[in-house]
Order: C-alpha cells, then sequence, then structure tokens
C-alpha cells in the first residue's frame, strides 16, 4: 500500500514539475532540430474555420482574416458550420456576396467540429490547411508564419502561439494564462528537440497530403502530432505565428471546457501506441509519457494517493500527509469564493483534476460526444 501511494505522488510531482526540469537540462545539452524557413514561401492556403452558433464573433472573425497581410488570392476561407441555428450563416452569406475567396460549408446534421472540419477539407483545395476557432483573432502575419516551415517536407503540423488578452483583468483568466504560458514553454523545447505532443485549436496547420479523417470524438489537436510522429514526419510550434483569445472567466465555463477536452481522457493515451517506441520516435516518445500520458492520468494517481492515504492512517507520518492533502482540497474550495491568487492557483489545478475525472466517467459509462458549446465568457 504504500508503495503504491509514494508511486502516485510521484507521478503527480513529476508531470507538473519534475518533467519541466528535465525538459529543461536536456535543452543544454540535446542537438537542436534544424529547419528550412523560407519568409518568401507562400503556398494556397484553405483557411478553416468551424462553427456553432457563433453569431457574436462570425463577423469580426471574418473581418480579421480579410484583414491579413497574406495574398488574398492565395487563400480562401471556409466556414464550416455544424447545423448552426441563430444568425451565423446570415451573417457569413452577407460577406460570401462581397468576398469571393469566402464559402460557407453547412453541415445538415450536428457531429462535432471534427466532422465540420473534415467536410470543409473535402471541399476545400487549398495545399496547406490552416484551422483556427471563430473567437480566435489572428495577427497580421499568422499565416505567413504558420506556414512558412512547411516548406520543409517533413513537417505535417505547425502549431500556433495561443495568447490571453484578459489574464491581467481577472483572476480565472489570469491562472490559466499562467498556466498556458507555462505549458508553451515546455512545447517550444520539444518542439525544438524533436515534435511537440500537442497542438491548439486556435491556430494550426496541415499539410494536405497528410490529413487524415479521424474519429470525431477527438480532435486535432491532440490525435494529430502523435500520428504524423509515428509516420516519421514532424509536429512544430511556431511562437511567432500568434492568435489571440479570451480565457474563460469564470469557473463554471472554465470547468465545462476542460471537462470536454477531457471525453477521451483514458483512450487518448492508447491511440497509435507507437508512439511510445523510442526506437521509432526517439526523445518523442519520453516527450509524450512525461507530457501527456502523465498528466492525463493526474485524476487517477491523486484518487490513488487519496485512497491509499486513508489505508495508511494508523501511522502517524501518514496521517498527516492525509491532513496536507484534505487541507490543499479545502484551500482549492476557499479559493471559488476568496480573492487570492495563490488560493486560485489550488484552485484551478483541483478544478483541472476534477474535470479530468468527470471526462474519464462520461468516456467510461459511455456519454462522451463530439459536440461542444459557446463559453459565453470566452466571447
Amino acid at each position: 500500500m504504500k508503495v503504491i501511494f509514494f508511486i502516485s505522488i510521484f507521478f503527480i510531482v513529476y508531470a507538473m514539475v519534475g518533467y519541466p526540469l528535465v525538459l529543461k537540462f536536456l535543452y543544454q545539452f540535446l542537438k537542436k532540430d534544424s529547419l528550412i524557413v523560407d519568409e518568401k514561401y507562400e503556398p494556397y492556403v484553405s483557411i478553416i474555420i468551424p462553427v456553432y452558433n457563433e453569431e457574436k464573433v462570425i463577423e469580426k472573425k471574418l473581418v480579421n482574416l480579410m484583414e491579413l497581410n497574406y495574398p488574398q488570392d492565395k487563400c480562401e476561407i471556409m466556414i464550416a458550420s455544424d447545423n448552426s441555428t441563430d444568425n451565423t450563416n446570415l451573417i457569413v452569406k452577407k460577406y460570401i456576396s462581397e468576398y469571393s475567396n469566402i464559402h460557407l460549408v453547412e453541415v445538415k446534421n450536428r457531429k462535432g467540429k471534427t466532422n465540420a472540419q473534415d467536410e470543409a477539407v473535402d471541399r476545400s483545395k487549398g495545399e496547406i490547411l490552416v484551422f483556427s476557432d471563430a473567437n480566435s483573432i489572428l495577427e497580421n502575419n499568422a499565416i505567413n508564419e504558420i506556414t512558412k516551415y512547411m516548406v520543409n517536407e517533413d513537417v505535417s503540423y505547425v502549431a500556433g502561439k495561443l495568447v490571453y488578452t484578459n489574464g491581467d483583468l481577472n483572476r480565472t483568466a489570469e491562472t490559466e494564462s499562467s498556466y498556458w504560458n507555462y505549458d508553451l514553454e515546455m512545447r517550444k523545447i520539444e518542439s525544438e528537440l524533436s515534435s511537440i505532443t500537442a497542438g491548439n485549436g486556435a491556430l494550426y496547420s496541415v499539410r494536405r497530403n497528410d490529413y487524415e479523417k479521424i474519429d470525431p470524438i477527438y480532435s486535432h489537436d491532440s490525435i494529430f502530432p502523435p500520428k504524423f510522429v509515428v509516420k516519421g514526419k514532424k509536429a512544430k510550434f511556431n511562437p511567432n505565428a500568434i492568435a489571440f483569445e479570451k480565457a474563460g472567466e469564470n469557473l463554471g465555463d472554465e470547468f465545462k471546457r476542460k471537462i470536454r477536452m477531457s471525453r477521451k481522457i483514458i483512450k487518448i493515451n492508447f491511440v497509435d501506441f507507437q508512439k511510445y517506441n523510442m526506437k521509432k520516435c526517439g526523445i518523442f516518445s519520453f516527450f509524450y509519457f512525461s507530457h501527456r500520458f502523465c498528466r492525463n492520468f493526474l485524476f487517477l494517481f491523486h484518487l490513488i494517493a487519496l485512497i491509499t492515504n486513508v489505508f495508511l492512517i494508523n501511522n502517524t507520518f501518514f496521517l498527516i500527509l492525509l491532513l496536507l492533502q484534505t487541507s490543499f482540497f479545502f484551500c482549492s474550495f476557499l479559493g471559488i469564493y476568496i480573492h487570492n491568487k495563490y488560493l486560485k492557483v489550488f484552485t484551478y489545478y483541483t478544478m483541472t483534476v476534477l474535470a479530468q475525472l468527470l471526462g474519464a466517467y462520461k468516456e467510461i459509462t459511455g456519454k462522451s460526444k463530439p459536440f461542444w458549446e459557446i463559453a459565453e465568457s470566452t466571447r
């Protein structure tokens, strides 16, 4: 029982503290991956935006896309509407009448974001497929940046950098923004040494010839990077390809978003299992195990640590450890009601682990769905 307890604690600490330190250590000694960067590379690009009832932000998104530095005659904009029931489609059609490179793909039966993206890809013609969310505002040179790594034929996927715009205005958003920046530092190192283990939906590109349709319950940003690495390709991070978004400004929105992100928190670790084969994937396998596998199972490690600790309380040392665990969760509870940035860190972390647990429960009970609901405070 003691061994199980300490193994669980080790993986919790390793996932959140140990791995980032190991990664920084490795960065000092390992050879960096080299890429050709061609600033003049301008392939024909299909910009694909999946939407569901985005009438509040879709016009701003379209204006943003039309103002990008990338040549308009070298890109098309595909709005993939997942059976929207508000005025989203009407707003898009208004812009279609003014701009010939904007297209609306109306998905008749709502099947989720990934399916909507698939339907748009089927009707697109770009050599490079660029994906972005409706509420993400791209920096003017974002498309130029997200495509220039694609001059390397072995690069199949490039993720941009998501920047939260309200991180200094709201405690919940500030905590999410801080955690995200911490994660981006790891992605940058992983990319420079090998490949990133996951992307983000705000901005990423995929080479058309490498694009694959996946089970719509999953998302591209979690499936594509390891899938491409297993096939001998690379998935990179370009910090100069920037997209801006609002982070969730209340715990309710952020909690729902994280539950949705955890809808396949268990099975995702076993898709393309060769990603753990270091003979095939090199140090990427270590990155994936440490950054994804260990973090994806934080809910399980915490559950095991708590349960085993209860059975060990006849020992004073373990009684103290149980009090520390319960104190941690009590501080997390206080952080919901008390506006203190340190308590918010406890709250945010516990919320993430709890969202994983609920996501795992939904997955096990067959209740996971590919649909997404809008988090209003991110709009």
